[in-house]
């Protein structure tokens, strides 16, 4: 087996608090019913469409607040970032991932786009500071799953696919890296994820008690 050297980590979730989790605060802060959000946004046709073509960069962040908020029957202003006001970072992840930086780990982050404003997601993380590699997926107007993406970040990270672990919260996400050789982790919670990561890449990636 090639010696696993690089890590490959997407951004919501995996870096962040839970974005579902997210969601359900905003719904109940809008009085919406539990769930409607996450229900627009993946079972809506509009909404499923609106929000890969966010995600592709295809509309811009504004658009996008202006016309998913008119399915929810709702104000537009910074929908984006009223949803995920709650969103903070995961610091036991992000020091894991320093830990294994800091080891020798080439890491990247691959992460499907939100948008730049009026809400920045990544506001505050330095990722191009951070990380070796980072991979937007409005760059390339394209997003996860889509296989294509992959390839191009195997490619920015110069390593094979069986040298890379990638991380992500999304199921869907998954498939399309293992067809290439790297080894997964559906992130859950930070310890179970930092867990597997570990026993991936043969490295303790948490301060000894």
């Amino acid at each position: 087996m090639t010696q696993r050297t690089g890590l490959i980590l997407d951004f919501g979730g995996v870096l962040t608090t839970s974005v579902a989790a997210c969601a359900s605060g905003f719904d109940r802060r809008a009085g919406l019913r539990d769930g409607t959000f996450l229900s627009v946004i993946a079972k809506d046709p509009e909404g499923v469409r609106l929000y890969a073509d966010l995600e592709r960069g295809a509309i811009s962040q504004e658009e996008w607040n202006e016309r998913t908020a008119a399915l929810m029957g709702i104000d537009g202003d910074n929908l984006l970032g009223r949803v995920l006001a709650d969103l903070h970072p995961a610091p036991e992840m992000i020091a894991a991932v320093a830990a294994a930086r800091a080891a020798g780990v080439k890491t990247g982050i691959f992460s499907n786009s939100l948008g730049s404003g009026p809400y920045d997601i990544y506001g505050g993380y330095d990722l191009h500071a951070n990380h070796d590699v980072v991979l937007i997926s409005e760059s390339y107007k394209t997003r996860k799953p889509d296989p294509e993406l992959y390839t191009i970040m195997l490619g920015l990270m110069e390593l094979p696919g069986e040298a890379c672990v990638f991380v992500d919260d999304t199921a869907r996400n998954l498939p399309p890296a293992e067809e290439l050789g790297i080894a997964t982790v559906l992130a859950t919670d930070s310890v179970s994820t930092i867990t597997q990561v570990e026993a991936l890449l043969g490295l303790s990636l948490r301060p000894e008690v």
